[in-house]
């Protein structure tokens, strides 16, 4: 597994606060809100800005009911659906992340395509969920903070995605409903022993969704983060292979 780098190693955490981000910003907001992005969509910057954009798969896993629809929809700026209903097939969500490379000063634009999945559905269909592992960057892990089954659940699906051949993607857990502190099942300390024994990092995401960014800032920095750190281990990797295995990749 790539080992995860120092949180702000890779990419500048509070950029999206600083005066030189808000032309970038400003292409993921119409009237201070987040555009909502199709499949063919993206972002028009002026034609003297050279922006790449870069493109990732991520999906998120978890039991059902601990908010992984709500988790995408949250980091996408949409509404969150007010009545619960489990997820019938794949959905996808289209989220741009502008983020500026802290060693190089670089700026580019994360595609992230989040891939949400309901957990019977899987059972039921076989195919769905080869088609969710292919061309596979990132897993969220969800486990959810008011309920205690689905944190103990976490090493099962870990186990369940790492034991597969070609695992070589980034693994985030993310701790949902953190703000009902009041009907809490799973404690800090707990996290902190997961986190030491599993070396994963570990977020929290609660609430409604605001207009602003900082509440989505933490989570989309530190997956981009891991995403471009690993991209770059793959390079180095790659660079040091013979003339013979690097013929094999072309």
């Amino acid at each position: 597994m790539t080992q995860v780098p120092p949180p702000g190693s890779v990419v500048v955490t509070d950029w999206y606060r600083c005066k030189d981000s808000k032309e970038y910003f400003n292409k993921i907001l119409h009237k201070k809100r987040r555009k909502h992005f199709g499949l063919l969509e993206s972002p028009v910057m002026p034609p003297h800005v050279a922006v790449d954009t870069v493109h990732y798969k991520i999906f998120i896993s978890g039991k059902s009911g601990v908010g992984k629809t709500a988790l995408a929809a949250h980091l996408a700026g949409l509404s969150i659906p007010s009545l619960y209903y489990e997820t019938t097939g794949i959905e996808t969500t289209v989220v741009y992340w502008p983020v500026k490379l802290r060693e190089s000063g670089r700026v580019l634009f994360f595609r992230l395509q989040l891939w949400d999945c309901g957990e019977n559905a899987l059972r039921r269909f076989d195919h769905l969920l080869p088609s969710c592992k292919e061309q596979l960057d990132a897993i969220l892990f969800l486990f959810s903070f008011t309920d205690r089954t689905s944190f103990d659940d976490l090493s099962n699906q870990i186990t369940k995605w790492t034991g597969t051949a070609g695992s070589h993607f980034v693994k985030l857990v993310v701790g949902t409903k953190y703000d009902l502190f009041m009907h809490c099942d799973v404690t800090e300390r707990d996290v902190r022993d997961f986190q030491e024994t599993t070396g994963l990092p570990v977020l929290r995401t609660g609430g409604e969704v605001s207009d602003g960014l900082g509440d989505v800032a933490p989570l989309l920095n530190c997956l981009a983060e891991n995403l471009w750190h690993q991209d770059c281990v793959t390079a180095r990797s790659n660079r040091h292979l013979s003339p013979q295995e690097t013929g094999t990749f072309l």
